[in-house]
């Protein structure tokens, strides 16, 4: 269990990475106007919208591929065995069965093994 809580851990962390270098990559809303007054936007390899469309729909995938591994790893994570304690054996043996008793019990003082008062 302990492997897939790493890996879940490792593609976690790539997958945020990869987050936040598409939405850096991104541009703003703003920088729209810009292109219409030359900026050279409409000249790129998707085009003026393509790669919009391309950027945000990764930034989609990317997002719930993120959402999976994060309850993947909050699964994996709550649901660990538990390590086996002293009073997890007490509570496990059954209740029919009495405590195992010494052999021979300790007498009294005062008494003799026999259980008769010892005179004094």
């Amino acid at each position: 269990m302990n492997i897939w809580f790493t890996l879940l851990l490792v593609l976690h962390v790539v997958v945020a990475l990869g987050i936040i270098g598409l939405v850096l990559l991104q541009q703003g809303k703003g920088a729209e106007m810009g292109a219409a007054f030359g900026g050279g936007a409409s000249g790129s390899v998707f085009g003026s919208t393509g790669s919009a469309n391309f950027l945000s729909r990764s930034t989609a995938v990317l997002v719930t591929v993120f959402f999976l591994t994060s309850l993947g790893l909050a699964y994996v994570a709550t649901n660990k065995p538990k390590a086996s304690s002293a009073i997890d054996e007490v509570l496990a043996t059954p209740a029919g069965k009495p405590a195992e008793a010494p052999a021979t019990a300790p007498a009294a003082p005062g008494t003799s093994p026999e259980g008769n008062e010892v005179p004094k």
